[in-house]
This record gives structure tokens, sequence and C-alpha cells, in this order.
């Protein structure tokens, strides 16, 4: 059991023995305990600090102080309860501050000391833009919640910050914002560091859009003919063809082409289900890369600058403008449900359109192990049909 210094530190507490205690000349600190409660007692220092602690006796005759709570804001009555309650509790096996440890250990983790550790779990799965995506929006957008320890973030102060994204930059960037936030904790969620996602629930910026829209006949003829002999107008005349993705067609490289073969092979870091993708190429998509102009030191067959082909949404606001009266309200991946719909309006079975796609479709699960076969005889029927069908529009 602890040992007490002297009689003078023992004390029957009571409200005026509590109030008049004080340090002795020449202490920092000193510690008196309580007459009736064994272990219970008030650690008085010379700042003026004042508060309730417990000894509890440890195996091997060690022991530590463990503080209960400031004699302000705790009256002797309740002090001595719990202090009775955490003793019983070490009596019994347990440990009277775990839970505080615990609450310490929480609120050392913040959001902002998780988002690098996050990022660097991701740098394998998310395509370098979306990467690129995800740290702008956690480090610049969801700035005031860096200091926020992960597990106290509240649905209300993410749905604050997201108004006040959307109000500086716009409600698409806030939304986007709201998406990469709510991966976040969804991570955090499986990495055990919390119990919750606090995006959950809330509200967008803007109204969810149609994932059903499949242009017409029409629309995409329109849609074709307002391309300019262009790098963009060639990427959506690609995307047509192909059914790809609007990366996967702008990323394309030049070593990943053989015009001789008339084959394109996408390595599986390029694609999103990441998976390495063959493309048969149709004569009309053949023509179109032949028409790009060489240009000097360019990986890439698209875009000027470093890197692939990019400024998407000046290049598709243009080619808007150019629709005009054809009032065709599309989005660039409307085109590959477009594509896939048109390929399966001709008779080209949907499995084969699925592989043409690189959508993992009929291939999922046990079918998927055991099914190896890459169809690329019929994917190049496939889309030379498909190739035939658009140009005759």
């Amino acid at each position: 059991m602890p040992r007490r210094a002297s009689s003078e530190n023992v004390v029957k507490f009571t409200k005026s023995a509590v109030a008049s205690l004080a340090v002795l000349p020449g202490q920092s600190e000193r510690i008196v305990w309580d007459a009736d409660l064994h272990s219970f007692g008030i650690r008085i220092r010379a700042s003026g600090n004042r508060a309730w602690v417990i000894r509890p006796p440890r195996s091997g005759g060690q022991s530590r102080l463990h503080t209960i709570g400031s004699v302000d804001a705790i009256d002797i009555t309740t002090a001595r309860q719990t202090a009775r309650e955490k003793l019983g509790e070490v009596a019994l096996g347990g440990d009277p501050t775990k839970a505080r440890r615990e609450a310490r250990a929480k609120a050392s983790v913040t959001v902002g000391s998780l988002i690098p550790r996050y990022l660097t779990d991701k740098e394998q799965r998310l395509r370098p833009s979306s990467l690129s995506n995800a740290k702008n929006h956690l480090n610049n957008h969801w700035r005031p919640l860096h200091d926020r320890p992960l597990t106290d973030v509240t649905r209300a102060e993410v749905a604050a910050r997201h108004r006040e994204v959307a109000q500086t930059r716009g409600l698409h960037a806030a939304d986007r914002a709201r998406a990469v936030l709510s991966g976040f904790f969804t991570w955090a969620i499986r990495e055990g560091l919390t119990d919750q996602n606090p995006v959950a629930n809330t509200n967008t910026a803007t109204k969810p859009t149609s994932r059903d829209r499949v242009l017409s006949d029409e629309e995409l003829a329109a849609v074709w003919k307002s391309c300019r002999d262009d790098d963009y107008g060639r990427i959506i005349r690609l995307l047509i063809l192909t059914g790809l993705r609007r990366n996967e067609v702008a990323g394309m490289r030049w070593d990943e082409v053989d015009m001789a073969r008339a084959m394109w092979s996408i390595p599986a870091s390029r694609m999103k289900n990441k998976r390495p993708h063959t493309v048969p190429l149709s004569r009309e998509a053949l023509d179109i890369i032949a028409a790009v102009p060489a240009r000097a030191g360019r990986e890439c067959v698209f875009g000027s600058g470093e890197g692939a082909f990019s400024g998407f949404s000046r290049a598709k606001k243009s080619l808007d403008k150019r629709l005009g009266g054809a009032a065709v309200k599309w989005t660039v991946h409307d085109l590959r449900r477009t594509t896939t719909t048109g390929m399966n309006n001709i008779g080209i079975l949907p499995h084969i359109a699925d592989a043409v796609l690189s959508h993992v479709g009929v291939k999922a699960g046990v079918a998927g192990t055991y099914n190896r076969a890459t169809y690329e005889t019929e994917k190049r029927d496939a889309l030379d049909r498909w190739a035939s069908y658009v140009t005759s529009l």
C-alpha cells in the first residue's frame, strides 16, 4: 500500500478543511490524503492549482498518481465517489486512466496528420490525375479541418465548409471536394481509426445528374460533324469509335499503337480497372491517328505541352457552341454509354461489347477466374461494324 509521508498530510476532508489547505513554506507542491478513504487525496501546487487525486496500489508495490479533476470543478462528495469507483476498478484489475489515455491518443490523430498517409496509400490505386485532385482538395479546400481530431469532426462542420467552398470555388468544385473527403473518411474507417464518416448525409451543391443519357443517332452525328480537325476533335471521334474513357484516349502514346497491325495496346497503369487492354483499330480510327501532326520529342499522341492533352473544359465549350441549334445536352462520358448501347442495337453481343469497353461484365467473379478468352477477333469485328455504322450516319 502507498506510504503517507507524515501525519500532517492526512486530513479528514471537509469543505472547510480542504479550503484551508496550502503548500508549506519552501514547497512547490503538496499532497494531502483523506483520513476516511485510503489512497484518495488532493494535490496542491504553489501556483494555486488544486486537484483531486488517487494513488492506487500496483503489483510489486509500485503506484502512480492519477488525477480525477480540479477541486474548483468537482465537489468533495462527487470526488470521493469517483475515487471509490476508480479504486474499485483497480482492485478488479482495471486501469482507471485507460479512457483518458485513449481519448488523448485519439485527439492526437488529426485530419491533417493522416492526409500524407492516406495519399501514400492511394498512390498505387489512383490515376495520377485523381491523386492530384485528392491532394488539392484535402490540402486546400479542407485545410480548416486539419487541426481537428479525426474522431471529433462533425457533420455540421463538413456542411459549413462545403458551403464555403461552393461560394468561393463553385458548386462542382465543392461537390468534388466533398466526394474526396468522404473517400478519406471511408479509408480511415477501414483502417480502424474512426467509426463514422461525417460526410455521410450532407447535402450536395448540385443536383444529381442522370447516368443513363444515350445520344440519339441524330445527336451523335451532330457531335461528330461539329468536331474540328484538331486534337480535341480527334479525341472525341476516337471516343465514339472505341467507347473508351476520356483519359484513356487523351493519354494515348505512340509506343502503344501498332499501325501495321492496327492494334492499340493500353498498359494496366493507364486503365481505370488496372487491367491491360487491347483495342483493334478500325480503318476510321487508324485514319484519325495517322492525321495527327508529328511533334518532335512527344511521347503522347495528343497535346502540345508536357504529358497528355489538357484543356478539356475550354475545348468542350467551343464544341458545344458549334453545335448551336442542335441543342445537344451531353457529357463526354455519355459517348461511352452511347457506344455500348449502339453496339447492342446493331446486333453485337453484350459480352463482346463489354470486352470492347474493358468492362468486367460477364467475366466477373468465378466466371472471370476461368474465362481467359480475349475475344480479339470478335472485338475487331465489333469495332469495324460500329465504325461503319457511325460513319453511315
